[in-house]
């Protein structure tokens, strides 16, 4: 007989079949003395093999807590899209008696005395539509519009439009432009409810008369506006970037307020009551931080303030970046919130995104969705359909806006962990880039606020109170 010289091939066997092989190794061995034709050392190996293919290996049980955080994450969206079915209508237009625009004119049934007030710097090429449309409201009194240190013919063109033009003293340290130039405007503003607008909003006839209307029901109204968005990916981008702030907090209007470190704002178009915003000093209270609107917001709410994030209905257009780079850059530095949110909260507000926004595309392209993948595919698409609504004139960038839902959640993690602390040609330091909601750096010497606590009024319970509404009307 010939012996076969051909290379082996390693039989797989169970752990029981090792055991009884070995077994019968050992008693051959002591039986004949002799070496077994396989070794002792070997079956024994191959049994405590056999015994580790029936444990999950490390990668399944990563996958496994991945897939169990994925649909822990999912219910958390779910819960907070679900808010979209009972959230307030948008905002409409209020006209005075007999239907006709609301009057400017103080007194019974004319509604209230509105000023508006624009800080501006640098805005010379944005600046006018702004102006021009609040000046042509018939239920705004007067245009304040704050110069804060502009290097451009910015306050030449609103002064030469017939807006109110005043100059910002030099900014103390520890202040942020905006909230600086907030705070001088609103001294000066001689409307009993005041209306903040960023240079690049363009507000439609019939928005400040409902905004005015809406502080009946609250103490702060910011809104949401139409995006004005040219081209398919500046579109997608700012898309993709927007969804990130409904998977984090809901839709706009939510019909009961969230707690004050979840309230959202946006300080494009903000409405208050002059005399109760001064008797707070809130823009001082906030003056240290970038994300100036959710700031504010959060502060005045955690002192009782009911506060309002409303959509606008059609009655406010921003045209807020000229391109897909441009909103990268500028809007993706302040999504995170990174000044006004808690490590933890930043951290777990992250964690959902990449799994319910970010990994269901990733897989998809990788050809491994899961279901969950798949089913959180389709929200998001439909989501991205709500959307379009959030737009003046929505293209196809909007339903292709979950494929860049990645890079927005990279975006997002890279502000967070490397904060810019850079805006219209100024640089902050740290300290002020990071202070935390309700307090702030001290002042400069002289500077509004130096030497004095933040004031808050408060019930006999200890609790914080509403402004009262009577004095401004």
């Amino acid at each position: 007989m010939t012996r076969s010289t051909g290379p082996r091939t390693a039989v797989p066997i169970s752990a029981a079949q090792a055991t009884v092989l070995t077994a019968a190794a050992q008693a051959t061995a002591a039986r004949t003395g002799r070496r077994t034709a396989v070794p002792v050392t070997t079956l024994t190996a191959a049994a405590r093999a056999a015994a580790r293919t029936g444990r999950r290996s490390p990668l399944r049980t990563a996958l496994a807590v991945l897939t169990a955080c994925q649909a822990a994450a999912a219910a958390v969206v779910a819960v907070r899209l679900a808010r979209g079915r009972t959230r307030l209508p948008p905002l409409s237009p209020v006209t005075g008696p007999g239907n006709g625009p609301l009057s400017p004119a103080a007194g019974p049934g004319r509604g209230p005395r509105i000023s508006v007030v624009v800080p501006a710097r640098d805005e010379e090429h944005r600046i006018g539509p702004c102006v021009s449309a609040a000046l042509a409201d018939p239920a705004v009194a007067e245009v304040v519009v704050v110069d804060d240190g502009s290097r451009d013919g910015t306050a030449r063109l609103a002064a030469g439009l017939g807006a109110k033009v005043l100059a910002a003293p030099p900014l103390p340290a520890g202040w942020v432009g905006k909230q600086w130039a907030l705070r001088h405007g609103t001294e000066a503003a001689l409307g009993d409810v005041v209306v903040t607008l960023d240079a690049d909003a363009r507000p439609a006839p019939g928005l400040f008369g409902a905004v005015a209307a809406a502080l009946d029901a609250y103490d702060l109204v910011t809104v949401g506006p139409r995006f004005v968005c040219d081209g398919i990916a500046e579109q997608a981008l700012h898309s993709a970037f927007l969804a990130t702030l409904v998977y984090r907090f809901g839709p706009i209007g939510p019909s009961s307020p969230p707690p004050p470190h979840r309230v959202v704002a946006n300080g494009q178009c903000t409405a208050f009551r002059r005399t109760a915003m001064l008797a707070t000093d809130g823009f001082t209270r906030v003056r240290g931080h970038l994300t100036d609107d959710v700031a504010l917001a959060r502060t005045l709410a955690a002192d009782g303030w009911a506060v309002g994030f409303l959509d606008s209905g059609g009655l406010l257009e921003v045209d807020m970046h000229e391109s897909a780079a441009e909103v990268w850059r500028e809007w993706g530095r302040s999504l995170p919130l990174r000044d006004v949110t808690s490590p933890g909260r930043q951290a777990a507000d992250l964690a959902v995104l990449w799994l319910t926004a970010a990994l269901p595309p990733v897989r998809l392209v990788a050809g491994r969705p899961t279901r969950l993948d798949l089913a959180l595919l389709a929200v998001r698409l439909l989501l991205a359909g709500a959307l379009r609504g959030s737009y003046t004139r929505p293209g196809p960038g909007t339903l292709l806006s979950p494929l860049l839902d990645p890079l927005a959640a990279f975006r997002l993690t890279a502000a967070t962990l490397r904060p810019v602390r850079t805006w219209r040609g100024r640089s902050y330091p740290a300290a002020v880039a990071g202070a935390v909601p309700g307090t702030a750096p001290a002042a400069a010497p002289g500077g509004p606020g130096a030497g004095r606590p933040a004031r808050k009024v408060t019930t006999g319970a200890g609790r914080s109170a509403r402004p009262g509404r009577s004095a401004a009307r």
